[in-house]
């Protein structure tokens, strides 16, 4: 299985007529993604790769039902496009776009939690569940290359690196159930401690990979949530940034979230938290194959089951896209 994407997913894409949506609507589609509409003022009427353009998404959501809906909007323009999804009811609302200014962001949020919307991003390079569906930029032009279907879900701040991690653990025949890219600005909408619920509870999903980074609680809130016997399924973690540490006080560097103070965010302090909550902690990047290996083979040997690897793979070398 996987969680919030399959093949059955009614996608709309805002902004559906610009270039970036032209580019990636084509990988979408050739990977399967349902994408039923797009939205573009003053576009109504037309197609785009046979998907049929709508005006508004009301307009969109009264012609069929969406499930998802994916944001190719610069960030400026954020606020009264991401509304304008979740006023109309689409329960998952996508956002691309990084630099999302702070208050349009929160305002965001606000709204959406008001109305059970769940948002991801913004600064997400998007989603896939691997042989199913993919949104945004995930994966490129081919993913296939990178992610193949198994029984890892992997949880990212970076949309690369999460990229990377599929990519080391394709190449060693563990497949994926769900890829998250969860965004890395300082205000996102979905963090770890709201998806580890949802791969516990996808039966095919056996571990789960946490990729963070400095700056914010989301990866303490993850530890408190797996301390607390919420989580049983192994977490494989890893948080980059511990040369952040040693930046004079105040500076910060990268993404906003980027931001370390009075111990919180620091990425030391989250290694400590998660370790001892009881999640497998990476010291390295390289070691998180092997972790997963090896909390694969713990999950298998105590099930009794046949080893659970990828499902389906491919001769050639992966690449990041």
């Amino acid at each position: 299985m996987s969680i919030l994407l399959d093949h059955q997913s009614r996608v709309l894409i805002q902004g559906i007529t610009g270039r970036q949506a032209r580019v990636h609507l084509t990988y979408m589609l050739r990977y399967g993604t349902r994408v039923v509409a797009g939205v573009s003022p003053g576009k109504g009427g037309t197609e785009v790769e046979g998907v049929p353009v709508f005006d508004t998404v009301r307009s969109a959501v009264c012609a069929g039902p969406v499930d998802v809906a994916v944001l190719f909007i610069p960030n400026q323009g954020i606020r009264d496009t991401a509304l304008e999804a979740i006023e109309n009811g689409v329960p998952l609302v996508v956002i691309l776009a990084e630099g999302v200014p702070h208050h349009d962001t929160a305002e965001i949020l606000l709204q959406a939690r008001l109305r059970g919307v769940r948002v991801i991003g913004p600064n997400s390079q998007g989603m896939i569940s691997p042989g199913k569906a993919k949104i945004g930029g995930t994966g490129g032009q081919f993913p296939e290359r990178i992610y193949t279907p198994g029984p890892v879900g992997i949880i990212s701040r970076s949309g690369g690196m999460g990229g990377e991690i599929a990519s080391a653990l394709t190449r060693r025949r563990i497949g994926q159930s769900t890829y998250v890219s969860i965004g890395g600005d300082l205000l996102i909408g979905t963090a770890f401690a709201d998806l580890l619920p949802l791969f516990e509870d996808d039966p095919d999903t056996r571990v789960t990979v946490m990729f963070g980074e400095p700056g914010t609680g989301h990866e303490e809130a993850a530890a408190e949530l797996i301390a607390g016997g919420r989580i049983t399924k192994p977490v494989v973690a890893f948080a980059c940034g511990e040369a952040l540490e040693r930046l004079p006080r105040g500076m910060s560097f990268g993404h906003t979230s980027s931001i370390i103070a009075r111990g919180l965010g620091s990425p030391t302090r989250k290694k400590q938290l998660l370790r001892e909550a009881g999640a497998l902690v990476a010291e390295r990047f390289g070691e998180i194959p092997d972790l997963v290996a090896q909390a694969l083979r713990a999950a298998e040997d105590a099930a009794g089951k046949a080893p659970a690897l990828s499902s389906r793979m491919h001769a050639r070398p992966s690449i990041d896209m």
